[in-house]
């Protein structure tokens, strides 16, 4: 033990395999950690006495996860989930809402969602003023470029800077029949002013003039100039006509220039996700560098969660099914996304990092996953989150929204069968 290192600890985590790929660690090692921040890792922490200790043999004990894309203002916008619900009690310590709040409505973010929330909860504010508000739907209400303004998105990401981390913004062919790519271009132009990165949704969204519909194969080519390094685009296995596979059969060749470029790519999993076109890009090397889930309630309703069939965990477990190797998915789950928001205090359990932790255990049996074409994946183990520690406070999530990937019995506490999540559970049982 060095003499920096302390004897004593609040918390020690011991005997998991640990998975940390931005420190290349992918062993059985002890954690140990203090006033909310690791101290110790491997032998240094095994050296340590603590109040408190959790025996992890057996399980997998990584970062805590970063869900790239969820939707969680909920109650202002109609299909927003509680934040807590997407983030600690889905697996995740740190949640990025995307586009659910404006430069004129971020205010009511921060104090009703963000600040109060025990989830670190982020935000990548739209570039229209009003945000999302009914189904985000109304593209020519909400999303036209008399919306966007400048001014006021500089001085919420002046004001904010920690809760701001980036914009966004749409590839899609309702906007563009529209105006063009005018509200992209100003998004792009905010984005290199504030050094902030785009995330972009891709694939058909908003009503669409008809009289000016773009085909399908030019969108993506439209929209990939406007990017700069580190900018995200959304829904990298989306089956939709407009989308960033879009018609063709093989990878687009820009694709390929793109992430040569620096263009990251998130699942952003959703309702348009794809086995088919997952298989076909994973085939050509296509990874999603990360794992957003895409995460809300029912567009055409107000709070209603009872369509929702997939999670952040479920994607994992989707990917890992798909073919992907655990390490990969952790680092699409924690360094990467950690590094899009321009964090280094999370993403990694190296000493000083803030004690973020996501403990998954393995469950052997046979899973049925749905796609959005109702393609089945069958997978015969799912890894599910059994702990989760945000600065140190370790909390038993209660995984309400993960009914895609659990029955509610393998759940840490029960949820009432009269509650929104209990339906979503009760109707998802038995996959």
């Amino acid at each position: 033990m060095s003499p920096a290192t302390p004897r004593h600890a609040d918390l020690l985590i011991t005997g998991g395999r640990l998975i940390d790929p931005a420190n290349n660690i992918d062993a059985t090692s002890d954690i140990a950690i203090l006033g909310g921040q690791v101290v110790a890792v491997g032998a240094a922490a095994s050296a340590m006495t603590a109040r408190r200790a959790i025996d992890a043999a057996g399980a997998i004990v990584a970062p805590g996860f970063i869900d790239m894309h969820v939707h969680c203002y909920e109650w202002v916008t109609n299909f927003g989930v509680p934040p807590d619900a997407a983030g600690i009690n889905a697996g995740a310590t740190t949640i990025v809402d995307q586009g659910s709040s404006g430069a004129w409505t971020l205010g009511g973010f921060k104090a009703y969602i963000a600040d109060p929330a025990k989830t670190d909860v982020r935000a990548f504010v739209s570039i229209n003023v009003a945000g999302a508000l009914q189904g985000g739907m109304e593209g020519t209400t909400l999303h036209n470029p008399r919306m966007v303004d400048f001014t006021a998105f500089a001085d919420i990401a002046t004001q904010h800077p920690r809760l701001v981390r980036g914009i966004k913004c749409h590839g899609e062919s309702g906007g563009f029949s529209h105006w063009g790519t005018e509200v992209l271009g100003r998004a792009a132009e905010c984005g290199r002013a504030l050094s902030l990165p785009l995330y972009v949704h891709t694939g058909e969204l908003f009503p669409v003039d008809e009289a000016s519909r773009p085909a399908p194969s030019s969108v993506m080519a439209q929209v990939v100039p406007f990017l700069k390094p580190g900018d995200v685009l959304a829904h990298v296995y989306s089956n939709m006509p407009d989308g960033i596979m879009s018609v063709h059969e093989s990878v687009p060749s820009w694709l390929h220039e793109a992430r040569a470029a620096g263009v990251l790519f998130d699942l952003g999993h959703g309702i348009n996700f794809s086995f088919a076109i997952a298989r076909k890009m994973l085939d050509a090397g296509i990874m999603p560098d990360t794992l957003g889930s895409d995460v809300h309630g029912d567009f055409c309703a107000y709070h209603d969660f009872s369509i929702l069939d997939y999670s952040l965990i479920g994607g994992l477990n989707k990917m890992l099914g798909l073919g992907i190797g655990l390490p990969d998915a952790v680092r699409a789950l924690t360094a990467t996304p950690a590094r899009v928001l321009g964090d280094p205090s999370i993403g990694h359990l190296g000493v000083g990092a803030r004690a973020n932790i996501t403990l998954l255990r393995e469950v052997e049996g046979s899973w049925s996953f749905l796609d959005s074409r109702r393609e089945r994946l069958v997978v015969p183990r799912r890894l599910l989150p059994d702990l989760v520690v945000i600065d140190g406070s370790v909390i038993t999530p209660d995984c309400g929204l993960l009914a895609d990937v659990m029955r509610s019995d393998e759940r840490p506490r029960g949820i009432t069968r009269g509650s929104t999540l209990g339906t979503v559970l009760q109707r998802q049982e038995g996959s």
